[in-house]
């Protein structure tokens, strides 16, 4: 269990608050990463490449245009993340149903278990915070995370989750 940490000061929004949020995030998601990050580089791979079969494998079929929107990258940086990732027999696509001009993706067996096997990691180190912090401070801080999220973005994290 981690050490019990002081409350947030109530005056939250001077610099040492502020910058002590911004140190945690920075060394939260690096820790996060690290395994993930070796992991990859084992493949030859990049975070480009997880974040890409990461939200295909949570929405089979996810049209190009849409993992554009998700990963806010450029359409050529995610056509080499695509051909690569196709390459390695980790992700297919096919032709649209209704619009045969789309591009629907998806996970291959192999993309499966490489996109389980980094989720996991992530799922061990994010499930031992989650319990060392408590449903309360988790809940807040996904409020704190949503709230960095320009409100015109804020929703495509609903649609994700399924609140539509």
């Amino acid at each position: 269990m981690a050490p019990p940490q002081s409350p947030a000061s109530p005056l939250f929004l001077r610099e040492a608050e502020i910058r002590r949020g911004i140190e945690l995030i920075h060394f939260g998601h690096g820790r996060l990463f690290e395994a993930v990050d070796r992991r990859l580089e084992a493949e030859g791979l990049g975070r480009a490449h997880h974040r890409a079969l990461y939200f295909v494998a949570r929405q089979p079929d996810l049209t190009v245009s849409r993992l554009l929107e998700l990963l806010g990258i450029t359409k050529q940086s995610l056509g080499r993340v695509i051909n690569e990732l196709t390459a390695r027999d980790l992700i297919e696509t096919r032709v649209g149903r209704d619009d045969r001009r789309q591009r629907l993706l998806r996970l291959t067996p192999a993309g499966k278990a490489l996109e389980s096997e980094l989720f996991e990691m992530l799922r061990a180190r994010m499930s031992a915070a989650y319990v060392d912090a408590g449903p309360a401070a988790v809940a807040g801080f996904w409020l704190v995370l949503e709230g960095l999220v320009p409100q015109a973005e804020r929703p495509m994290l609903h649609k994700l989750r399924g609140d539509t």
